[in-house]
């Protein structure tokens, strides 16, 4: 997957975090912070080869993958702190230790990502394997408003959307994925730019949540 690695590394953009080749230098536990990132996505990437679905949102954020360098996970699940919503840190990856990125001082437990949270539940709950999953999203960085801060999220413009293509079609070149499922509107508009198939679900945001689960389970079995 060297040409899809690559092509998250080469793009720079102005209020946009690069979580496995950057270092956010006000939150970040240390400078090693996102070579853990880089090496959670390969080793949850490297687990899911044979993945059947391809589930795509529209960024990450800063509760989510900022901080763990997998779309749609929080660090609360990655250091088990979701047990009691059925979420294991072995659903994610099991080769190599999680370890959180953000200093404890910033959010002691870890950040927790709703998003995440309704995703994965969802899933495990209905009795899938979460490795015939990958997740990922149409803008593959985090894309923050400057008059906040790096600890916020916005949607990304459309020259930003454009600049995310090419990691799409570099992931889609390494797997083999039966169905690409897009959660939201967002997402999957540029799939449909990019000439993708993609069934849709409503995205658990927003009030989604409920619409998400029925929805869901309707485009995996369909």
């Amino acid at each position: 997957m060297d040409g899809f690695f690559q092509s998250l590394k080469i793009v720079k953009l102005d209020n946009v975090f690069n979580p496995w080749f950057c270092q956010d230098k006000e939150n970040d536990i240390d400078s090693g912070s996102p070579a853990i990132r880089l090496s959670q996505l390969r080793q949850y990437l490297l687990e899911r080869q044979d993945a059947k679905y391809l589930l795509v949102g529209e960024a990450l954020g800063y509760q989510g993958g900022h901080f763990t360098g997998i779309a749609m996970m929080s660090e609360r699940i990655l250091l088990g702190k979701m047990r009691h919503k059925s979420i294991m840190p072995r659903h994610v990856f099991s080769g190599i230790e999680p370890r959180r990125t953000s200093m404890p001082s910033v959010k002691k437990d870890g950040f927790t990502e709703p998003t995440a949270t309704i995703v994965w539940e969802r899933l495990i709950t209905s009795g899938f394997d979460m490795r015939d999953f990958i997740i990922w999203n149409a803008f593959p960085w985090h894309p923050y408003k400057p008059e906040i801060g790096i600890l916020s999220n916005r949607t990304p413009s459309e020259i930003e959307f454009e600049k995310g293509k090419p990691a799409m079609l570099e992931l889609l070149k390494s797997v083999n994925v039966s169905k690409i499922i897009a959660v939201g509107e967002k997402s999957r508009v540029q799939l449909r730019e990019m000439d993708i198939d993609a069934l849709m679900v409503r995205h658990p945001a927003n009030g989604g949540a409920s619409k998400f689960r029925e929805q869901i389970i309707q485009a995996i079995k369909k």
